[in-house]
């Protein structure tokens, strides 16, 4: 059975905008969220550019490091990047390996904090 389009609907229907790309920093994928989310900065046209662009010099030295600290051992695969308080939520990079546990690529994992306002099972 092929996962990844189950995998690809997941991560379409997340909330959380999210980025990923690969060890060269390119983008490949961004979801629906993520495309609005950053539409000042290019949005979907983001694909295929380098995640290092969109930062400054800090910022790349940081992702740099952390990719680093992927790739010294195969437990290392979250990190605490900032706090963001406006929009109450941590902010993580996180390794992306294969099944033999090769670092592939990262993601950014935004977690909100806040508490949902929905009823259970709205289904009005």
């Amino acid at each position: 059975m092929n996962l990844l389009p189950f995998f690809k609907a997941i991560l379409d229907e997340d909330k959380a905008p999210v980025v990923i790309c690969d060890l060269s920093h390119t983008i490949i994928y961004m979801n629906p969220t993520a495309c609005e989310r950053y539409a000042g900065q290019g949005g979907a046209d983001l694909l295929g550019k380098s995640l290092l662009e969109c930062h400054n010099a800090k910022s790349n030295d940081m992702i740099n490091r952390v990719i680093g600290w992927f790739r010294k051992s195969p437990d290392n695969n979250r990190i605490f990047t900032f706090r963001n308080e406006k929009e109450d939520k941590d902010v993580y990079m996180v390794a992306l390996r294969d099944e033999k546990g090769t670092l592939i690529g990262y993601y950014e994992k935004h977690e909100y904090r806040s508490r949902e306002t929905d009823t259970r099972y709205n289904l009005i």
